[in-house]
């Protein structure tokens, strides 16, 4: 019987990593706990293989499980920084570089609320326009990333790929039907995008 460690049902919140230990799924939920299972999995069984993966891109996260538990634990859980910066990090605003030509420089000194706000504002509705076919990319691409760690060997691979980019779900799960079947149910999370919100 398989410890699990399934950190999104406590907490409510989606998960952003999940662990396989094999074929099978141990873990999901925030870096740390995450972290903490794979460690777990590898002091039960030493000859595991325990892979970590980054649900937001599909890659797999390169962890340093050294130490204790604790350490572990304090080295992957987010800090909250002592000192804020420039600009309302309160509300996640983040200052970074931006190149632009002088004329764009220009217009946007001449828009009310300055560059920042109108940069905001630009992006915002470059979003809305985009009517999630950016996100959908994404996590299309994110599912294709994980299946080629977990599933490049496994039978009807190539099928199961088409049948993702050419988003047919029945398809894809048609053939993955032969799969282990916690690599179905991830592949199929991340296709849906139950795996995060956007």
């Amino acid at each position: 019987m398989r410890n699990r460690s399934e950190v999104s049902e406590e907490d409510n919140s989606p998960p952003h990593f999940v662990a396989f230990e094999g074929v099978a799924r141990i873990a999901s939920g925030g870096l740390a706990q995450v972290a903490l299972a794979a460690k777990q999995a590898q002091l039960r069984n030493p000859a595991a293989s325990v892979i970590v993966f980054d649900l937001e891109i599909g890659k797999v996260a390169d962890l340093d499980l050294r130490g204790t538990e604790q350490e572990i634990v304090t080295r992957y859980t987010p800090q909250v920084p002592s000192t804020l910066g420039r600009g309302r990090p309160k509300l996640g605003v983040v200052a970074r570089e931006v190149t632009l030509l002088p004329r764009h420089w220009d217009w946007l000194a001449r828009q009310p609320g300055g560059a920042s706000i109108t940069l905001r504002k630009l992006v915002e509705a470059a979003r809305k326009a985009d009517g999630g076919a950016t996100k959908s990319r994404e996590r299309v691409e994110a599912a294709y990333r994980f299946m080629s760690v977990m599933a490049g060997d496994l039978p009807a691979f190539e099928d199961g790929a088409r049948a993702l980019f050419a988003g047919d779900r029945n398809r894809l799960a048609t053939v993955m039907s032969q799969w282990p079947s916690d690599i179905c149910n991830e592949v199929l999370r991340f296709f849906d995008g139950a795996a995060w919100k956007g």
